[in-house]
């Protein structure tokens, strides 16, 4: 169902997000992120010329995480193609903090801790968020064909708990993960 009518409105400004996961020859993930922000009108800016005219991006930007399937991050990659200030590109080297680190519980509040504020870029580290998110969903069937065919390696599912529908107590837990189901079992009488 999509959303309601609005009120009468003028459109103002669009930020894009978009991701893709790759999965490469060697075995590796690519997971890409690119965020833009445009505007409907002429803003001015100095470090543009003096002027970002509508329908140029004020962002565009892109970050690249190499990942292997147990979601540890072998190489980091990150540009700003397009700012408003000239300055900012030269912060997109700091992102390769990440090396090393693994996509997993605790992932919002790593990226936090390495780049909020003026150790990063507020808009590289928002798409940190959705590049996550879509690693696992690239990432799916592969680590269930590794699992199915290495029973010692399956273990619960990362994804349980992590919302109202994956809850261990409930339905659809039951349904396709029952050896994890936490919930009590009704009885009829």
């Amino acid at each position: 169902m999509p959303l309601s009518t609005p009120a009468p409105r003028k459109h103002i400004h669009t930020r894009q997000v978009h991701c893709v996961g790759y999965e490469r020859e060697d075995g590796l993930w690519d997971i890409e992120g690119r965020m833009t922000d445009v505007k409907t009108y002429d803003m001015k800016n100095h470090d543009r010329g003096g002027m970002i005219p509508s329908g140029e991006p004020l962002h565009d930007m892109s970050i690249r995480l190499t990942i292997n399937l147990d979601f540890e991050i072998q190489e980091v990659e990150a540009v700003i193609d397009y700012a408003p200030f000239n300055l900012c590109p030269s912060i997109t080297e700091v992102f390769k903090k990440l090396e090393g680190r693994s996509i997993g519980p605790g992932w919002t509040r790593i990226t936090k801790n390495l780049f909020s504020g003026t150790q990063g870029c507020t808009h590289l580290m928002e798409l940190l968020g959705p590049i996550a998110t879509t690693a696992f969903q690239a990432t799916h069937l592969a680590r269930t064909r590794e699992a199915e065919s290495s029973p010692q390696k399956s273990s619960k599912p990362v994804m349980l708990n992590t919302c109202h529908a994956l809850a261990d107590d409930g339905d659809v837990v039951k349904r396709f993960w029952p050896e994890h189901y936490q919930g009590t079992a009704q009885t009829t009488e």
